[in-house]
């Protein structure tokens, strides 16, 4: 095994996760760190929550594509290191997610890590990604809390894979990598839990499909 390669690749793939998507949108485009007001996190939801949907979307859409690129350098550089391209790939994610949370680029204070864990499962376990999507968009349609929908998603990844959802039998890998995402954003997603059970956590009305009613009529 070559052991050069492989800490390359999983260096690498750190890095990519570490670039800091949300401080440089919010800085660059509002001369704010995002990390000071709302959740202070980096992440597409707390941006969306401070900034509106113009910082929300480009962050989202720039930190799944960091997972992406995270997993296909791993495979890419690790090629030669002795291991199966299942392993690169995740280590590569988990790279990447360690990269989100804690970037070097910026103090080891980032995000939350579900789009960049969503870019890198995109790219390794796309039917299982489709299930969780499902799970996300039920939570956040009925409640309209990300998080909760999030943590949802994370849960619902490990299930997929067990019962076959990229194949039977599963891969050991695979099943490795959603056994640990899921433990990975319930961690990261700790205070979140926390404001849920207080019924202090901030629900996004618009993402619900089924809006309360008030003296009958809508919202």
């Amino acid at each position: 095994m070559n052991i050069t390669l492989l800490i390359v690749a999983i260096v690498l793939a750190y890095l990519a996760g570490s670039f800091p998507t949300g401080l440089i949108v919010g800085k660059l485009l509002f001369g704010a760190d995002p990390r000071e007001q709302g959740s202070k996190v980096t992440g597409a939801t707390n941006m969306l929550r401070v900034f509106g949907a113009k910082a929300a979307i480009p962050v989202a859409i720039v930190d799944v594509g960091k997972g992406a690129l995270a997993v296909a350098i791993a495979a890419w550089v690790g090629a030669t290191s002795g291991l199966p391209r299942e392993a690169l790939q995740v280590m590569g994610a988990i790279a990447a997610m360690l990269g989100h949370v804690f970037p070097i680029f910026a103090g080891f204070r980032g995000g939350k890590g579900v789009a960049t864990t969503a870019g890198a499962l995109i790219v390794m376990a796309p039917v299982a990604v489709i299930f969780c999507a499902l799970g996300f968009l039920l939570v956040v349609g009925l409640t309209g809390i990300v998080s909760a929908a999030s943590i949802t998603a994370a849960i619902v990844l490990p299930v997929a894979i067990a019962l076959g959802a990229q194949g039977v039998p599963p891969n050991n890998w695979l099943l490795g990598l959603g056994i640990a995402v899921a433990l990975f954003i319930v961690f990261t997603h700790r205070t979140n839990i926390e404001r849920i059970f207080r019924g202090e956590e901030k629900a996004f009305e618009k993402f619900r499909f089924l809006r309360r009613r008030r003296g009958g009529h809508g919202d």
